[in-house]
């Protein structure tokens, strides 16, 4: 039996080997050339530090700044979903305004800049929609109980509003992305399910939901998961408007302490791993989907 593991070339050692002599040179030159004082030992503490006060040990800046991301990236993935699904739906329908309505949302979202559109989408929602629906006011007549799992899942009472705005925002601009992968979902399904769905009766919402929707979903989960890797890194773009995630605190934390390198790559580090680790999974998922449907 041909073993299908990659072979290891005398080129792929030569470009490995140029690689990491560039890399060290790279080094060197940063080293020397810039004078730069390095002081890694003062990360520590702004990932976990040890509180005096509570006996216990904390999240530092860099650490909250990290889950943040991670709430704001899954819940904004789950609200794109269902979004993008709709849209998707929309862009496959047969009807005219619907299809308009899908095609419009679609074509504007994904051809203007994203910064642009987090400015204009979360001030509408974070200064029009966030406080006509008494959010704030919402969390605040809570109970400390309930108020300890908001904070927990979302954020805590003076960030709430703000992290909410900014998991709408991110949602609408990652909808966009989702919605062409739900079409091509759908319309990669064979013409003949439809048909045959079509024979027994069913009418296309039923179509939809009993045989189209679950041989798409199962097409679609693999690039579904990608693009919450996807999220992950767009995530970075609402620290332009206070969101405490991972590059917010690496700012605030680079302006107090100018230690410029150290903080940025321990963040690259932070968003390496949680990406990778999500691109692992998201390969396992993959063979595992393709043993079963083989």
């Amino acid at each position: 039996m041909l073993s299908n593991r990659p072979k290891l070339t005398i080129l792929d050692a030569v470009v490995i080997i140029s690689l990491l002599t560039a890399g060290t040179i790279i080094y060197i030159r940063i080293v020397k050339g810039l004078e730069y004082n390095w002081e890694w030992s003062f990360i520590l503490q702004y990932i976990y530090r040890y509180d005096h006060n509570t006996e216990s040990w904390v999240p530092g800046m860099l650490a909250r700044g990290f889950f943040t991301t991670i709430r704001l990236s899954i819940w904004a993935t789950l609200l794109a979903i269902i979004l993008g699904t709709l849209i998707g739906l929309f862009r496959t329908s047969s009807n005219l305004l619907q299809k308009l309505i899908g095609f419009s949302y679609v074509q504007v979202i994904r051809n203007i800049p994203p910064l642009v559109l987090v400015f204009i989408f979360y001030f509408f929602v974070s200064d029009l929609v966030m406080p006509a629906i008494g959010v704030e006011e919402f969390f605040r007549n809570r109970s400390e109980t309930t108020q300890s799992i908001l904070s927990f899942l979302f954020a805590p009472a003076g960030q709430f509003q703000s992290f909410l705005s900014a998991v709408i925002t991110l949602a609408i601009y990652e909808a966009a992305y989702i919605a062409e992968i739900v079409r091509g979902g759908i319309n990669s399904i064979p013409k003949g399910q439809w048909e045959s769905s079509a024979a027994l009766g069913f009418n296309r919402r039923q179509q939809l939901t009993m045989v189209i929707l679950p041989q798409a979903f199962q097409r679609t989960l693999p690039p579904l998961a990608g693009q919450f890797i996807s999220t992950i890194k767009d995530s970075a773009i609402v620290s332009i408007i206070s969101i405490q995630e991972l590059t917010f605190q690496g700012m605030e934390l680079m302006a107090a302490t100018y230690k410029t390198f150290e903080i940025w790559i321990t963040i690259t580090l932070l968003y390496f791993t949680l990406t990778f680790t999500c691109s692992r999974l998201i390969g396992k998922l993959e063979n595992r989907l393709a043993r079963k449907y083989r």
